[in-house]
């Protein structure tokens, strides 16, 4: 006989526990295997024994729905709300645009902007005026090389971080924070619907690789459409968000941050770090496509469930001293990219941005020290600071 799934006595995404999302989501990894959250029918998995096997196994835990899911909200409801066989037509179209070799030629580019960005940030320590890691180095960098890299017109690229906060919200549930995000809104959505256009993307960009496929037949129209947005949405804040917990795991660990500046070959697993150190992502929606038992406990088919990134990539079952930031840890099993078919696409362009901006602040910043606690972004399932007030010193 299965025994009762235990209701966790907090709701993890209140306006408090976004506030405080690691210690509630590690709370949470702790209270039980499976924990149902009361008044909510969801069922979270926290651990990274059943997370992990869980993102691999898409018959069992299916894309196709999930917590609060709403096909009619502002999120591109294609490859993130797919399974095979849509799914893997979908994501090759995405894959072979995200190829290293296809980016290859942006690299020079990506490494261009890095060093004006940092250039601009030294400026600003000269002027002795206060820096911010987010709105001074990693939001701008990733806000220019990405909409560059999608061929998005220059006209708009303002609402990018209001249309990233609403597909994030689409998320989560509809509390308090939903509904703030989710005001004013027909510019930013009139702004990303016009964006992801044919006739508005640049030739030769990756946006208009998308329409390409549709040419060829790999994709329909309407689908090379939801690719852009999907791109758009999905590929900023994320990167934004773990190139500044980069920057904030340099300031608690300096010595971590020497290591990466006498040997620049560890800046890729320093990003891969923090991926699991801090991931930008709480959790992947899914639902109980059968029945499934989990250590005594039985998850009914049709239940709507969230695997929990963060808190598996803290599992102190599975990773020796979780909270500390090692860059020469081994990341191999790390969840920070997801795992199983479902795992991030754009993992190759992430790592190229994170190379080009990492490349350019170890190259110049001596040191970084914090000058305040972050500010955390007020989003329920994306997780990062949104303000992290910050000293750099430079040679």
């Amino acid at each position: 006989m299965s025994r009762p799934i235990p209701e966790f006595d907090v709701d993890p995404f209140s306006r408090d526990s976004v506030r405080d999302a690691r210690a509630v989501d590690d709370r949470l990894r702790e209270f039980g295997p499976v924990v149902r959250l009361p008044g909510e029918d969801v069922v979270m998995l926290a651990r990274f024994e059943h997370v992990s096997p869980g993102l691999k196994d898409w018959r069992t835990f299916s894309s196709t729905s999930r917590p609060w899911h709403d096909p009619r909200s502002v999120r591109p409801e294609v490859l993130l709300t797919d399974d095979p066989p849509k799914h893997t037509r979908v994501r090759a179209v995405v894959a072979n645009a995200l190829s290293r070799s296809a980016l290859a030629k942006m690299a020079e580019a990506f490494r261009a902007e890095a060093d004006a960005v940092v250039a601009r940030l030294k400026e600003k320590v000269s002027r002795g005026e206060p820096l911010d890691a987010v709105s001074d180095l990693t939001q701008p960098f990733i806000y220019k090389v990405l909409p560059d890299l999608l061929g998005l017109q220059r006209q708009g690229r303002e609402h990018m971080y209001t249309f990233g906060n609403m597909v994030w919200a689409t998320m989560g549930p509809m509390n308090e924070l939903f509904h703030e995000v989710m005001q004013d809104t027909d510019a930013v959505l009139k702004w990303a619907d016009q964006s992801c256009e044919r006739a508005n993307l640049a030739p030769g960009s990756l946006g208009m690789a998308m329409y390409e496929a549709a040419d060829r037949g790999e994709v329909s129209q309407e689908e090379a459409k939801l690719l852009v947005g999907t791109l758009l949405a999905a590929a900023a804040d994320t990167t934004v968000l773990t190139l500044a917990n980069t920057i904030r795991a340099f300031c608690e660990f300096p010595q971590q941050y020497e290591l990466v500046r006498s040997e620049p070959g560890l800046i890729r697993a320093a990003f891969e770090e923090s991926l699991r150190w801090d991931s930008p992502s709480r959790m992947a929606g899914r639902i109980a496509a059968r029945e499934v038992e989990i250590d005594g406990y039985v998850i009914p088919a049709g239940t709507r469930c969230g695997l929990m990134f963060a808190a598996a990539n803290r599992d102190p079952r599975q990773w020796s001293e979780p909270d500390r930031f090692d860059v020469r840890r081994s990341n191999l099993h790390s969840l920070g990219f997801g795992y199983g078919l479902h795992a991030c696409v754009g993992r190759v362009l992430a790592l190229l941005e994170a190379e080009a901006l990492l490349a350019a602040v170890v190259r110049t910043v001596t040191r970084f020290e914090a000058a305040g606690e972050p500010q955390p972004w007020m989003t329920t399932i994306g997780h990062g600071p949104e303000r992290l007030p910050l000293r750099a010193y430079f040679d």
